[in-house]
């Protein structure tokens, strides 16, 4: 089986010895996702929601570029420090999964990788015929 790395170009990538995204066959598995920008910075700083959303295009950019869409996405983990956003940050999730309903899980973490980071979300997704 071919396997395909993808970044998105954060610096951490390389410092961490890490993909964004990994395809291998049929199956893209998409790294924690963070809301840094191609610039390394913090986006929606405060905002679980502004957080959630960016990560999902970001995660779908990766998807993208490995061949596959948000509808190909079978499992998302999501990873949240401000317990009392749960909700919002479920609504975000829903306004982009709530047709494809992949099997999920929300944790709270005391902490994610730096301060401003309150969300972080894992993905998988099988690739379907009509996106190889």
């Amino acid at each position: 089986m071919e396997r395909q790395t993808i970044s998105s170009g954060t610096e951490y990538e390389a410092i961490a010895g890490y993909s964004r995204a990994l395809r291998l066959g049929d199956v893209v598995h998409v790294s924690g996702t963070t809301a840094t920008d191609g610039a390394n910075a913090v986006v929606g700083i405060g905002d679980s929601a502004a957080q959630t959303d960016f990560i999902i295009r970001k995660i779908e950019r990766a998807l993208q570029k490995a061949g596959a869409q948000l509808s190909d996405v079978v499992r998302t983990r999501v990873y949240l420090a401000p317990q009392a956003d749960w909700e919002a940050v479920a609504r975000v999730h829903g306004k982009y999964f709530g047709a494809i309903r992949p099997a999920n899980t929300l944790l709270y973490v005391q902490a994610l990788v730096g301060e401003d980071y309150l969300v972080e979300i894992e993905a998988e997704a099988i690739v379907t015929s009509a996106a190889k």
